[in-house]
């Protein structure tokens, strides 16, 4: 083992060397780890979308979007629930038969029109020329709107109107009752809209 002096300037030269090397590797690491999460491109093309709904109260709604879309979640009511039984003949598909595989998954083909009668989740699009709705959950008489009015949405472009199960009324100029999108549940206040466990 020989005792020969350290060369300070090599050894800071290494030091120089290797930090710019470590610097180097970790700004190239860091666009590809970003590359792993979802592009805004992808999740306009579908990707899923998670939605918390631990702080919507019974008769509110919220709004996410997927794919580009509005979709809307509502807690119903228990009243509103009830209405959705009394009003089959006043609509068009009240049993969600029509266009079942665009517009309805076969675990929403019932009187909700969702997988947990107390939530619906539907994409807030008019079936006539792609206007969105309003909200009008309030019952009874109002402008634009049926004495009998038992809640719903509103198409205010050109007056189709949609119960709380999204089921177009009838001699309304929207064909279809609005689409379910594909959805589950993660967990009791969480929702995964965009993937089914069939899909």
């Amino acid at each position: 083992m020989s005792n020969q002096p350290v060369d300070q300037s090599r050894r800071t030269w290494v030091t120089i060397a290797c930090i710019a090397g470590g610097a180097g590797g970790v700004a190239t690491a860091v666009p590809f780890v970003s590359t792993f999460q979802p592009s805004e491109r992808a999740r306009a093309a579908g990707a899923a979308v998670e939605a918390d709904i631990s702080a919507l109260k019974p008769g509110e709604m919220m709004t996410v979007e997927w794919r580009g879309k509005p979709v809307w979640i509502v807690r119903r009511t228990p009243e509103q629930l009830a209405e959705l039984d009394k009003i089959a003949s006043e609509l068009v598909d009240p049993k969600s038969e029509r266009k079942p595989n665009e517009l309805t998954p076969e675990y929403a083909r019932n009187v909700h029109r969702s997988i947990k009668p107390e939530y619906l989740v539907a994409v807030g699009i008019c079936t006539h020329l792609g206007c969105s709705p309003s909200a009008k959950f309030k019952s009874g008489p109002q402008p634009s709107l049926p004495d009998n009015w038992p809640g719903g949405f509103l198409c205010p472009c050109h007056g189709s109107t949609f119960d709380l199960a999204g089921r177009v009324f009838k001699n309304k100029p929207a064909p279809d009752n609005l689409e379910i999108p594909p959805h589950m549940y993660l967990s009791d206040t969480k929702l995964l809209i965009g993937e089914d466990k069939k899909a």
